[in-house]
């Protein structure tokens, strides 16, 4: 009897055990009205450092008991959403002409002395905690990113709210302008921006490189990382116009938009969304013809040539002939295929070589080149580089050997 009252008593416990943590699973909630979720985050340079310094509140530190910081004052931009205030039907989700943001966010800045500084001068005007659990967008304008970014990756590399899918993207004028963006597709800015990445990825037009693959890249000894680079334009309209590529935390070049299907080739990235023209007499426009490349493969050899590495790069597209601007070519004839296909084939070497060269020409290896070195060559890599630093300056040697072969897989209904 008392063996089976000892196994009852400890079933009883069993059962109570189970339901201790539903218990305390609600402890520590907060609601979603008592949170300030940003949306998206801008940095600036302060644009007068005096007047700056008197906006600055005394959060962290009694005004004048700081000096300046080297790289100037930031100016910090947040927009926080409205509670009951975002449109989630399906008839809700669109903007509409001369909206304003205002609407749905809150826009609203803020000067420190580094970000975290002016985050605590935020926190200071917001009755709700800051919540980054939702942030989308980080735009960083174009001045601060060829001083620092350390600061700034810094502040959100720490912040277990920010998520790794989020956007970090250069603006090339100010990056607050783009907090303030009204689109008319939607009543979002944020989300705007975050849906226009996202589609040019799926449209081929650009890389995978959220903010937690930025970070990833940059820590790499034998890669640098880039970022997209945009601009706002009239109707506040946002246009990627490259990308922006690094050389440790500075920002040292941009790539023509057109540029970023160099980079797509080389690394052999899908699917494939550019469209090139290809110009059979260089005096003769009604020789042209516009191909759409639909599908790209890469593969890269690795070889040690006079103590360097070398790299033999073999780039595989297939296109569609997409448009046809004249009458100076006759595309019934096979002949004349082959000679598209081999002029861009030649057109195609020589882009990528001048993409190449311009990320040597400033020590800035987006394409992962020296990860290659790394991971095949690690005996060359640990006697000769061994380090980042090494690695952009060995860069800047390093040759190439690149191969082209262009398919056309299709004509379209009308050939002649």
């Amino acid at each position: 009897m008392k063996s089976m009252a000892a196994r009852r008593s400890l079933q009883l416990f069993g059962v109570l055990l189970l339901f201790v943590p539903v218990l305390s699973g609600c402890w520590d909630r907060l609601e979603i009205d008592d949170r300030a979720v940003v949306l998206g985050v801008s940095i600036d340079e302060a644009e007068n450092e005096e007047a700056a310094r008197k906006e600055e509140n005394e959060v962290s530190h009694v005004r004048g008991s700081l000096p300046p910081p080297k790289e100037g004052m930031v100016k910090v931009g947040v927009q926080i959403a409205l509670p009951g205030q975002i449109p989630l039907g399906p008839g809700e989700a669109g903007g509409s002409a001369g909206s304003s943001p205002n609407r749905t966010v809150w826009v609203i800045h803020v000067v420190g002395h580094s970000i975290n500084d002016a985050f605590m001068n935020l926190q200071q005007q917001v009755s709700s905690k800051l919540f980054f659990g939702h942030l989308r967008i980080i735009v960083i304008s174009e001045e601060v990113a060829k001083k620092d970014m350390s600061n700034i990756n810094d502040f959100f590399r720490r912040n277990a709210e920010v998520r790794r899918m989020a956007w970090m993207m250069v603006s090339k004028g100010k990056a607050f302008a783009l907090m303030n963006a009204a689109p008319r597709l939607e009543r979002i800015p944020t989300l705007y921006l975050m849906s226009t990445l996202d589609n040019a990825i799926k449209m081929g037009k650009f890389p995978k490189d959220y903010l937690g693959q930025y970070w990833s890249n940059s820590s790499k000894k034998g890669q640098e990382g880039f970022l997209p680079y945009v601009d706002i334009k009239e109707q506040d309209n946002v246009e990627i116009q490259g990308l922006a590529y690094f050389c440790g935390e500075r920002l040292v070049g941009v790539t023509k938009p057109m540029e970023i299907s160099g980079f797509l080739g080389l690394r052999g990235i899908n699917p494939a969304g550019y469209r090139a023209v290809v110009l059979l007499d260089k005096d003769d426009l009604t020789t042209a013809v516009m191909t759409n490349v639909t599908h790209r493969h890469s593969k890269i050899d690795l070889s040690i040539k006079d103590g360097k590495p070398y790299f033999k790069i073999k780039v595989e597209l297939e296109a569609n002939l997409a448009e046809k601007m004249g009458h100076g070519i006759s595309l019934e004839d096979p002949a004349s295929i082959a000679m598209i296909e081999r002029k861009q084939e030649e057109g195609s070497v020589q882009f990528y070589k001048n993409i190449i060269a311009k990320t040597q020409s400033k020590s800035s290896d987006i394409f992962g080149f020296g990860e290659m070195v790394r991971a095949k060559k690690p005996g060359y890599w640990h006697q000769y580089v061994g380090s980042k630093e090494k690695w952009q300056e060995m860069y800047k040697q390093t040759t190439f050997d690149i191969e082209v072969a262009v398919r056309i897989r299709r004509i379209g209904m009308k050939a002649i």
